[in-house]
């Protein structure tokens, strides 16, 4: 059975699942239930554009078979016989448009693909320069998201005496923005002759990124009773204080092991709250990949080790040339690259994960 087939199979079941979820909604023993009536009601809305597209194919197919009938019925007048096939002819170019559309929700169903994002940037291999190179792939994606009209905060960040990043996170919101950066996740590294070398060497040096989907308080629960909060004073580099009182938080979440802190605030209140952004989009992240086991989803996956051998994308600036790696895809306009101009990287990309999608969709079908 082809791919379209099963789909189709597969949006029969939706459209019954969305059928039988309308009947639960105006049954008075549901909507006395808070908690199964708000499930029934995001199952519902989730089916829904599924539900749009099966009754646009299932009404193109029934006019496809009456043209057929019309065809095999009137063999003999010519003009009607013409008729019905350039009309076959056109529904079949719009199945193939519905499916095509079918195969486009699946892509975006059950993901995250349209909520804000927070990038973690870390230096990876490289000592200094991959600091430097870290502070310049954050205003690699800060100019993208000025492009996009997508607003940026900096959640937590580590410089270097020299005017690197040890690490920063920030934050990015606006339409979409989940969906185009998520592919950014991996270890970049950069080939090039850093400012401090004299003799002219190229070195090469990682930087490690990690795109994790912004949720919110609705979405993962968090209980107080399973973190366990630190204030501490920030420092500067090489130690220098930066608050003299302990407005710096880290929070622990005992069930999972994971740790954030941020001081870049010098209120403690307002660092806590970036804090628990950061925490739940990392929790979220972890549970997402216990259910689906997805590649990509964990943030340990996500940024690697940071190892140069661990590369998913190169920046090599003798040659002018950008490569990634996962696709063969080498550019070479490296300049405009790192000044944002990143669209033709994140576009190829996401084709890239709808063909990966499908064929995952096609296995499971």
């Amino acid at each position: 059975m082809q791919i379209n087939d099963k789909l189709l199979n597969k949006l029969k079941e939706m459209f019954e699942r969305h059928n039988e979820l309308e009947k639960h909604l105006s049954d008075p023993e549901v909507i006395s239930d808070n908690t199964r009536y708000t499930s029934y009601v995001k199952e519902h809305g989730r089916l829904s554009k599924f539900v749009t597209k099966y009754l646009q194919l299932d009404e193109t197919l029934k006019q496809k078979e009456d043209a057929r009938a019309i065809i095999a019925e009137n063999d003999g007048d010519k003009d009607l016989n013409n008729m019905a096939r350039d009309e076959l002819d056109n529904l079949e170019e719009k199945e193939l448009e519905l499916f095509e559309e079918v195969k486009g929700c699946f892509f975006t169903e059950g993901d995250d693909s349209d909520k804000n994002a927070i990038m973690e940037i870390r230096a990876g291999t490289g000592g200094g320069e991959a600091a430097l190179f870290a502070a310049d792939l954050f205003k690699m994606y800060t100019k993208y998201a000025e492009k996009q009209k997508w607003k940026t905060e900096i959640l937590d960040s580590s410089y270097t005496e020299i005017g690197g990043f040890k690490e920063i996170t920030f934050s990015i919101s606006g339409q979409s923005v989940y969906s185009k950066l998520c592919f950014e996740s991996g270890t970049h590294r950069v080939q090039r002759v850093p400012t401090t070398e004299t003799s002219g060497r190229i070195h090469t040096s990682a930087a490690t990124v990690a795109v994790l989907p912004e949720v919110e308080d609705v979405e993962i629960k968090i209980d107080p009773k399973d973190i366990s909060v630190d204030t501490f004073r920030s420092s500067g580099p090489g130690g220098q204080k930066v608050n003299k009182t302990s407005s710096a938080i880290r929070i622990t979440h005992a069930p999972t092991g994971l740790v954030v802190k941020c001081m870049d605030e010098k209120s403690q209140h307002r660092n806590r709250a970036k804090a628990m952004r950061i925490l739940r989009s990392r929790l979220y992240t972890f549970l997402q990949d216990q259910k689906k086991d997805e590649r990509d989803k964990t943030r340990r996956t996500q940024i690697g080790s940071g190892d140069r051998s661990e590369k998913i994308r190169t920046y090599n600036f003798p040659q002018n040339r950008v490569t990634d790696h996962r696709i063969n895809l080498n550019l070479y306009n490296l300049e405009k690259i790192m000044l944002g101009e990143i669209d033709e990287l994140i576009e190829a990309m996401t084709n890239y994960g709808k063909q990966e999608k499908m064929k995952e969709l096609a296995a499971t079908l």
